[in-house]
């Protein structure tokens, strides 16, 4: 393998894992926000003891996750200095406003938020947390801002072979950037309301501290609810960005081949690259692919062979992570729905099964987090910046193979190292639960603060 697709392969190594760490970070973030909330306006001790046990465990995923985040902005540098110097002047403006206000701003309030606790008024310390989930969220934007100059460029001219901003705020208003930044930042509140629900599920499944579980788990079925069904809304919508901006992208996630005017949507699709075909199309929705990109029953939608073969990206890694990717949204959906009608009925414990199926699908969300970003990464090659700069023509000149070998195999073992560790912290902390003690079943009170989450 040559140094591009070496760079490449540890690029997605690490954003891929650093990205574990992120959605998880935006949606714990905002749970414990409610939950301290609902301490302060209430005055019952069972949102505090949420808000410590779910803080605790948003704590640990995001050490790792600031730790996992630094190296990523040093591989421009060192893996692809010929990118660098043809966008620094467009990327770098979003990345150091993220570093310098999102950044510093999460930071320095989780802060506050970890050491205040018992110093500050509840009142100030509350308001601490919701100022760490606005900034996480802001930091979000200011990241995909930059990726969705990459995937749709906006506000430049090309001088001197750079391309140079003259219209920041056309970066800013980007219409690709903004879609992505909803649909991805909801993504990560359904992680973390399956992670909540998961861990919740496990401790009623042992009947421990069920007061405290319920509540846990009512409070994140209603968010995984409302969540799934905006991801599937904000997905629709990307889709139609998708389908406008980047058509060579849209026609391999869907394995379109040929361009028609109110192209059906065919449920089952065997795509047969080699052969520049779809070897299965079958149960097919009438206009429903036109409708899908363009919410347009007789729009065209342009197919793969209307561009040259060179300017297309890898079909069948992208056709089947973006199915994949809407088969666990409507999975969901559908889990998200049974969570929150038999929460909201009280009858969780009667269904040990569903529980057991809550349990194992706390990595689902995670799942469908990473091939989302397969779909919008791989579906833009050949370009690193979409119809301006190709990635093979964007990494390091400088850089031998033997070095990035070399500093794959270190973050490899690295980040393989601090995947152990997270994990370890999180079980063992998950598992041991609130550490408020059985007593607590028993508690009026307790009961009562359930029922009103």
């Amino acid at each position: 393998m040559d140094t591009v697709m070496l760079s490449r392969i540890q690029f997605a190594v690490t954003a891929g894992f650093h990205f574990i760490f992120v959605p998880l970070t935006l949606g714990l973030s905002l749970l414990v926000a409610f939950m301290e909330t609902r301490y302060v306006r209430t005055g019952n001790n069972m949102y505090l003891d949420m808000s410590k046990f779910w803080g605790k465990l948003f704590l640990i995923n995001f050490a790792l996750g600031v730790v996992t985040g630094i190296t990523l902005e040093f591989q421009f540098g060192m893996n692809w200095a010929e990118y660098s110097r043809y966008v620094g002047d467009i990327f770098g403006a979003p990345l150091a406003i993220e570093a310098t206000l999102a950044f510093f701003l999460e930071s320095t309030f989780i802060g506050l938020w970890i050491f205040g606790r018992d110093r500050v008024s509840k009142q100030l310390h509350a308001a601490s947390i919701w100022i760490v989930a606005i900034a996480a969220s802001l930091s979000a934007l200011w990241i995909l801002l930059a990726n969705g100059w990459m995937q749709k460029p906006v506000g430049y001219v090309l001088r001197n072979g750079r391309a140079e901003m003259v219209d920041f705020w056309a970066l800013v208003t980007n219409s690709y950037g903004w879609s992505k930044f909803f649909h991805t930042v909801i993504a990560g509140y359904v992680v973390a309301a399956f992670f909540v629900m998961g861990i919740s599920a496990y401790h009623l499944l042992r009947k421990s501290n069920v007061p405290f579980f319920k509540a846990s788990f009512r409070t994140a079925a209603s968010f995984g609810l409302v969540s799934s069904l905006l991801v599937f809304i904000t997905g629709d919508f990307h889709a139609v960005e998708v389908a406008t901006t980047q058509p060579t992208k849209f026609a391999a996630m869907e394995a379109v081949w040929e361009t028609q005017k109110a192209a059906p949507y065919h449920l089952l699709v065997v795509p047969d690259a080699s052969q520049q075909r779809n070897s299965v199309e079958a149960l097919s929705i009438p206009k429903g692919l036109s409708m899908l990109a363009y919410h347009d029953g007789n729009a065209e939608v342009k197919g793969l062979k209307d561009f040259p073969e060179g300017l297309r990206p890898p079909v069948t890694a992208t056709f089947a992570s973006f199915r994949s990717m809407a088969a666990l949204g409507i999975l969901f959906m559908l889990l998200s729905f049974m969570a929150w009608l038999l929460a909201k009925k009280d009858s969780l414990e009667s269904y040990p099964l569903f529980l057991k199926i809550m349990l194992y699908a706390i990595p689902l969300p995670y799942i469908a987090n990473q091939i989302g970003w397969i779909v919008a990464e791989v579906g833009r090659q050949p370009w690193i910046v979409y119809g301006l700069l190709k990635t093979s023509d964007a990494a390091s000149k400088a850089v031998s193979v033997e070095q990035v070998m070399g500093s794959l195999a270190g973050f490899t073992l690295l980040y393989g190292f601090l995947a152990v560790v997270d994990i370890y912290l999180l079980v063992k902390n998950a598992k041991k639960g609130p550490g408020i003690g059985p007593s607590n079943i028993a508690n009026p009170a307790a009961a009562a603060g359930s029922k009103e989450a």
